[in-house]
């Protein structure tokens, strides 16, 4: 019933509704909203972009200053959850060095019984070498391992491009593999 009273109530649209005024028809600026509680005319000789909010006291560029606030503290935890979650990824990174390199050196003593003392010293040079890794990379700040990741590209590209390539692909293989686990 009320839908009835209000279709009664509006009025169909017509040509007039939707053509402009006519060009000598003077400009008369519609009323503002009720309660909007914001005056862009300027005051005293301020510029018109600096209106401000009534009721609150406070201007736009009260406002501006106050998103731009916001968005360096954003930025700052960005930042600082960054820093914790690649201090994470370095305390992980060492402590699968390490195992790696327990691992070369418990298999050294089979390459010893198997394939002579010469190719079980291999192995026992490259368990050092991965602990001395392990060790270099534990002993250096987020900043300096950054620090040498950037003097890398910037010595050799083609050498940094070719590991970014590597390393993407054996993230797609582990991903790949996981999602076929996990859908079997």
């Amino acid at each position: 019933m009320a839908d009835e009273q209000d279709r009664d109530t509006l009025q169909q649209t017509t040509a007039a509704d939707a053509s402009p005024p006519p060009a000598d028809a003077a400009f008369t600026p519609a009323a503002p909203l009720k309660d909007a509680g914001v005056d862009f005319s300027p005051e005293d000789g301020a510029s018109s972009d600096t209106g401000t909010v009534t009721g609150g006291g406070s201007t736009i560029a009260d406002a501006k200053q106050t998103v731009i606030d916001q968005v360096s503290k954003g930025r700052e935890q960005a930042a600082d959850k960054a820093r914790g979650l690649a201090e994470d990824g370095k305390a992980k990174a060492t402590d699968a060095l390490a195992q790696l390199s327990q691992l070369l050196t418990d298999a050294a003593g089979q390459v010893d019984e198997k394939l002579g003392a010469q190719y079980g010293q291999y192995a026992r040079s490259a368990a050092d070498r991965v602990q001395g890794f392990s060790s270099a990379i534990d002993q250096k700040s987020i900043d300096d391992l950054l620090d040498d990741a950037r003097a890398l590209v910037r010595k050799s590209p083609e050498v940094a491009i070719g590991v970014a390539a590597g390393v993407g692909f054996v993230v797609a293989r582990l991903i790949g593999s996981a999602v076929d686990q996990r859908d079997a």
